[in-house]
């Protein structure tokens, strides 16, 4: 909510009240930029086991789970393993060994149910999402001299827009290694730049 991203809770109760009322002061701001999401009667009493019910929703409606602390059992294992039963992408903070809330973490981690996520952009490169980073702008040069493997990448960068460095080598019949070395050439000289999820586009 700080960086303005939507945000969606999904409760385990009905929509005439917030548990833990601790959390009322965030309900007008969510309501501005996300909202929330029940499938309970405004009828229905607070019991422990909706929790657990809820979270095949939240593991649903989500493209990827991230599990920040768990203990070795708790509710949010229970959401990873829906969201990885639901083909969906799980992501887990590790933490030191000896602490309580990182036991479960530590667990979907070592047993590979869950890819290790230490920063925002092990997120966007994994989802493969097309974020613009700021950076410095690159001047193009109104002459450029490209030869035959640079000009056989830009001519397909132009056709196909932005895509996969492994698809550009498989397409073009360049080795990746070497790759590479000509798409970074090709940025210098400002007519390739490189986009989030190991991804290229002409400019």
């Amino acid at each position: 909510m700080d960086h303005n991203l939507q945000t969606i809770g999904v409760l385990a109760h009905g929509l005439n009240q917030i548990y833990p009322k601790s959390h009322k002061k965030f309900v007008a701001k969510m309501e501005q930029n996300g909202g929330f999401f029940t499938e309970f009667w405004s009828s229905s009493e607070i019991a422990s086991e909706s929790f657990v019910r809820r979270n095949r929703i939240v593991a649903g409606i989500a493209e990827a789970t991230i599990v920040i602390e768990s203990a070795e059992k708790g509710g949010s294992l229970i959401t990873a393993t829906l969201a990885s039963e639901y083909d969906r992408e799980v992501f887990a903070v590790p933490g030191r060994s000896t602490d309580k809330y990182s036991q479960g973490c530590n667990s979907l981690i070592k047993s590979e149910k869950a890819r290790l996520l230490t920063s925002a952009a092990d997120l966007v490169y994994h989802l493969n999402w097309d974020i613009e980073t700021p950076s410095k702008p690159i001047q193009k040069q109104l002459f450029v001299s490209l030869d035959a493997d640079e000009q056989k990448l830009y001519d397909y960068l132009q056709a196909n827009g932005k895509q996969l460095l492994d698809i550009i080598s498989l397409e073009c019949h360049i080795p990746v290694s070497k790759l590479s070395g000509i798409l970074l050439s090709m940025e210098l000289k400002g007519v390739v730049r490189p986009l989030p999820g190991k991804q290229f586009e002409a400019i």
